[in-house]
């Protein structure tokens, strides 16, 4: 932890700057390790780069699950820290590591068991599937890893350190440009294992983080605290971790079945429309990384604040992080509206790939402004540990409502492949507002205050 951060007392504008860079700055090699997996899978095949996409809402499981375990650790030690109670913390730490453990088998059964029926409903057909399968095997075979590293840096978001994380990120990033080529293709003694290679690149590349994260907790404040007698499950802590963790873990598997749903929509229009979606999300996910970073900064720092009760703070610090995120969107959306085709043809040659990716970048140019709201919202409900409402915002935001949007457009009304797109960009939009109108109401109600929409 950085002895010179003080999420309670120092100012918020500050803060953001802080924390948010170096979770976005990891976040961008995060990405970058993202697209140049897809990079190699381009270099393997056009159906590659559509058997990535596709295992991406399933893989997304995975993400769910450990996103939600991230935020109820950083959550909880962040309020006991906030509190004062630092050997609570440290049961904390202990704790979610017992609970990643344990979560991780069910996940991994899900994985190996559900992948076939969900693939065919996406409309891959049996080599489509096989070629997924290769894949996926392996990813889900190494969910542990996954989920102890997300623990592990859910206790070091929560104390302010998102440097460490990050150097992880960036050490995995370079270490992929080595690993996919050596698995993918082979050399020397190491067989070529085609797009399992990519996998088998990935686990290698979490375990080697993992390692280096439990070495820094193991330095962090409250490791003093941690003794061989906090790891016995202890229902007490495990209890309130579950109620933190489970409602994240369903708001960010209903993102994964946001993207399924759109997925079945594209699906229709052939697996060259597939791979030129999944490339354009890949170009996306760079730009939103600011605004992923602000998530990660609004956790940490509003956890803090809500167990110290400084809850002007908290106002503070929604009100600048929107501001921050939401111009900075716009921007970048001036950029991807102008170099959608030029962004989707580093990933492939297809041209009809490159334009059906460049459709949905250009639209997605026109959401950006909106995205910060769910991120930033999201995170405000964690911090002030009312995490179901998370669970609401996407039920209503990416399942329910763009689902039937998206059947009336397509089904009844004969929709084009574009039209998937403005039908999603009108339901952001939609939703964006009603959460503006509905979080002053909502911080009034919690923190038992009757102040003006972002007063502070």
């Amino acid at each position: 932890m950085s002895k010179s951060i003080k999420l309670t007392k120092d100012p918020i504008w500050s803060l953001l700057r802080k924390v948010t860079i170096p979770a976005s700055v990891g976040s961008l090699f995060q990405t970058f390790y993202n697209l140049v997996d897809t990079w190699f899978a381009g270099r393997i095949s056009a159906e590659a780069i559509s058997a990535i996409a596709k295992s991406f809402p399933i893989y997304f499981t995975i993400i769910a699950v450990g996103v939600g375990l991230g935020a109820a650790t950083n959550a909880l030690i962040g309020n006991s820290i906030g509190e004062k109670k630092e050997r609570v913390a440290s049961m904390y730490v202990a704790q979610s590591l017992i609970f990643a453990l344990t979560v991780s088998i069910f996940v991994t059964l899900f994985g190996l068991n559900v992948s076939n029926y969900l693939l065919g409903i996406m409309g891959s057909d049996v080599d489509g599937i096989a070629l997924t399968r290769e894949y996926l095997d392996i990813i889900f075979y190494g969910t542990f890893i996954v989920l102890i590293q997300i623990s592990l840096n859910g206790t070091l978001n929560a104390q302010g350190d998102t440097k460490s994380y990050r150097n992880v990120l960036i050490f995995s990033f370079f270490l992929n440009i080595f690993l996919n080529p050596l698995f993918i293709w082979g050399y020397g003694f190491v067989p070529g294992f085609g797009i399992a290679g990519l996998a088998i690149a990935t686990v290698i590349s979490q375990l080697i983080g993992t390692i280096y994260l439990a070495y820094k907790v193991n330095n962090c404040k409250i490791r003093k605290y941690l003794k061989a007698q906090c790891f016995i499950p202890k229902f007490e802590y495990l209890k309130p971790l579950t109620e933190q963790a489970v409602p994240v873990m369903f708001s960010m598997l209903f993102i994964g079945v946001g993207i399924f749903n759109i997925l079945y929509f594209i699906g229709q229009f052939g697996d060259l429309a597939t791979a030129g979606y999944g490339a354009a999300l890949r170009v996306e996910q760079v730009f939103l990384l600011p605004v992923i970073g602000l998530n990660t900064a609004v956790l940490s720092i509003g956890g803090q604040n809500f167990g110290a009760k400084a809850y002007d703070r908290i106002r503070e610090l929604y009100t600048k992080a929107l501001l921050f995120g939401s111009s900075f969107m716009a921007i970048a959306g001036i950029i991807i509206f102008f170099g959608a085709e030029f962004f989707v043809s580093l990933f492939t040659d297809n041209q009809e790939a490159v334009n059906s990716g460049a459709i949905y970048l250009k639209v997605a140019a026109l959401i950006g402004p909106i995205y910060p709201v769910f991120f930033i919202t999201t995170a405000v409900f964690q911090a002030v540990k009312k995490p179901l409402y998370s669970l609401y915002l996407s039920i209503l935001r990416l399942t329910a409502f763009p689902f039937l949007s998206l059947w009336y457009v397509i089904n009844i009304r004969g929709g084009d492949y574009e039209d998937i797109f403005y039908t999603i960009m009108a339901t952001n939009w939609a939703m964006g507002i009603a959460v503006l109108i509905f979080i002053g109401y909502f911080l009034n109600n919690v923190f038992k205050q009757n102040k003006p929409l972002f007063s502070y």
